[in-house]
């Protein structure tokens, strides 16, 4: 390399630098199988992806990612944990090469990481104290009023809730689904806005607490909200990701796909919409 273009490419990582700009990490499934493992992360949030005090990888997220992994002829798996939050900005920058957390495939998500196709599809839903003082059923509820709502920090309820008018103020962001029954039960917030399988998990954990019953879901531009979640890669690594969604097609299409996630609480009608709307569709701006 000529010392003009060295000084140039120096000057360009500077200013990418000051910018706060950080360049993907693209990695193939032949430099996985030459490494011998796949780095894949979750955010410990029961039902999707968790690690059991035995130190396993459990949740939908890492048992269906193990199956496609032996698919792929990938025998070790190196698994991570992270903050939500922290989940893209890991794969941007090469801490690891998947992250097995179902994650909300969004527009906004699509523009930075790559997506397989939808692997599970769930509903929402609201944490709040036991006997629901408030008589909470609703995100709409928080429009209006002195109200507040938790979310976790990097969770798409955010969109959903700016969606539907709900003021920044109004507002309480925590840092991991852990937080969120002291958040509610002390009363720093009246709710917490999950998916619904993630507040009846944190329901059962307390008896400070409990799903909000009936819920309604959130309606925005005239479609009851639903989350279709996927594996997620870095942007260039777009071989791996065929690869893991060619192994997903077929994985799917078996009764062991479906006993995984009913064993973790997906009714008949979540395993049926995951079928029902492609990536493509998904990452397609409204």
């Amino acid at each position: 390399m000529k010392p003009t273009r060295l000084l140039a490419t120096g000057l360009i990582a500077s200013v990418l630098g000051l910018l706060g700009v950080t360049t993907a990490q693209a990695i193939t499934l032949q430099e996985i199988k030459e490494r011998g493992e796949i780095r894949i992360a979750i955010a410990n949030e029961i039902p999707y992806g968790f690690m059991d005090l035995s130190g396993n990888a459990k949740g939908v997220g890492p048992e269906v990612a193990q199956h496609i992994a032996k698919a792929l002829g990938i025998n070790n798996i190196k698994w991570e944990t992270a903050a939500f939050g922290s989940l893209i900005p890991g794969l941007k920058a090469g801490r690891f090469d998947m992250v097995a957390a179902e994650m909300a495939i969004l527009p906004a998500r699509c523009r930075q990481v790559l997506f397989s196709e939808p692997n599970t599809s769930y509903g929402e839903g609201l944490l709040v104290a036991q006997g629901n003082p408030m008589k909470l059923n609703a995100f709409e509820q928080f429009t209006e009023g002195d109200l507040k709502v938790a979310i976790m920090a990097g969770a798409d309820q955010l969109e959903i809730l700016q969606a539907l008018g709900v003021p920044g103020a109004r507002m309480v962001t925590i840092a991991n689904n852990a937080d969120a029954i002291s958040t509610v039960a002390t009363g720093r917030a009246d709710a917490y806005a999950a998916t619904s399988l993630t507040v009846a998990e944190l329901a059962a954990k307390s008896d400070k607490v409990e799903s909000a019953e009936p819920f309604n879901d959130p309606i925005i531009n005239g479609t009851a909200v639903r989350s279709w979640g996927g594996f997620t890669f870095a942007q260039g690594s777009e071989k791996l990701q065929k690869a893991v969604n060619d192994a997903l097609t077929q994985f799917k299409k078996t009764d062991q796909w479906k006993a995984i996630l009913q064993n973790y609480g997906f009714s008949s009608a979540d395993i049926n919409e995951s079928f029902q709307k492609t990536t493509a569709q998904l990452c397609k701006a409204s």
